[in-house]
């Protein structure tokens, strides 16, 4: 991912409430494409390990209504 450009997931769909993220200036950021003023920045290595402990579960936990 290179671009500028904000991109959402596939699995988003239409939908206009959906996380974003795009790389610029050596960055990954991150925002709610419905508050777009609030974003999150962090490094590609750290967002790797992040998306590492996603994809093995570490937070489901979270995805859930108690």
């Amino acid at each position: 991912m290179n671009s500028t450009e904000w991109q959402k997931s596939s699995f988003s769909e239409a939908a206009n409430n959906c996380v974003e993220i795009r790389a610029l200036d050596g960055l990954v950021e991150l925002r709610e494409s419905d508050e777009g003023d609030v974003i999150v920045r962090t490094t590609r290595l750290k967002l790797a390990d992040f998306l590492r402990g996603a994809k093995a579960g570490e937070f489901d936990h979270l995805t859930t209504v108690p």
